[in-house]
């Protein structure tokens, strides 16, 4: 019997295994839920890369981070991290520097005005979430969350 996913997309043939299945409705459900996202970030004019770049500086302070462990921390991966924290620093969100130990190494510090599109952003991002996956129920939630864990475990 063909799952939801296979008539969604009107697959007629079966997956070749459960492992497929399983990895074409994760692309599938990660894509719903970042359109979702995706389009309540640009209607404050930020983009998920530009969110989870001073997401990331908020949490890092006043030390703020280079763009290398930013690159690091990134949620979705992003091979232009220079080119984003440009964007970001034309918006006055952030600022960058080099630093005197080393030239070499640019430091991304997150400034009064990121933070307050952060703050601008908290609560419609957390009502999103709640929004598409407290109907899940809490027990069902964290056995997700074990389960994309153990399946990242492979990295």
């Amino acid at each position: 019997m063909p799952g939801k996913l296979a008539k969604q997309i009107k697959q007629s043939k079966p997956f070749q295994s459960l492992e497929e299945e399983a990895f074409l409705n994760l692309l599938r459900t990660a894509d719903a839920l970042l359109q979702k996202e995706t389009t309540l970030l640009e209607s404050f004019g930020v983009s998920p890369a530009q969110y989870n770049v001073l997401r990331i500086l908020r949490g890092a302070g006043e030390s703020g981070l280079p763009c290398g462990e930013i690159g690091n921390r990134m949620i979705t991966r992003d091979p232009d991290i220079t080119r984003l924290a440009d964007r970001l620093e034309k918006r006055g969100f952030t600022t960058r520097s080099r630093e005197s130990a080393d030239r070499r190494v640019v430091t991304v510090r997150i400034t009064r005005e990121g933070l307050e599109m952060l703050g601008l952003l908290d609560k419609p991002v957390s009502e999103l979430h709640r929004a598409n996956l407290s109907h899940l129920g809490a027990a069902s939630l964290k056995l997700l969350i074990e389960l994309l864990e153990k399946a990242r475990e492979q990295d």
